[in-house]
């Protein structure tokens, strides 16, 4: 699947700006650190550009913080979603709360669904 230029762009500008948890959650990630799968952060998808993704299992994790409980944003999350999904890509939210509080559970939730 080709990459929209301006996902593109937008993928370049967020890995420069990751947030605390995103650089948490990345921490866990990188270097094929989980289950020896290759994740990508801030991953063009068409128009969209997911937090995480493992492209060889079409897995997506997208970190979800305070910006995304307003009424607005969660329909522009489902849009998002709802486009990666039809596309075959599996997709998992996880709260900032969870990586801060939790990072344990989050990340057997991501083995889980690895698993699967």
């Amino acid at each position: 699947m080709k990459h929209d230029p301006d996902s593109v762009r937008r993928a370049r500008e967020s890995r420069k700006n990751q947030t605390s948890a995103e650089e948490k959650l990345w921490s866990l990630l990188r270097n094929r650190r989980l289950i020896s799968r290759k994740f990508r952060r801030q991953h063009p998808i068409g128009p969209w550009v997911a937090d995480f993704a493992c492209p060889a299992i079409k897995l997506v994790i997208e970190v979800d913080g305070p910006s995304h409980d307003t009424e607005d944003q969660q329909a522009w999350d489902e849009m998002k979603t709802e486009y990666l999904r039809t596309s075959s890509w599996r997709v998992i939210r996880i709260k900032n709360a969870d990586i801060y509080q939790a990072l344990g559970e989050v990340e057997a939730r991501i083995i889980r669904e690895i698993g699967d």
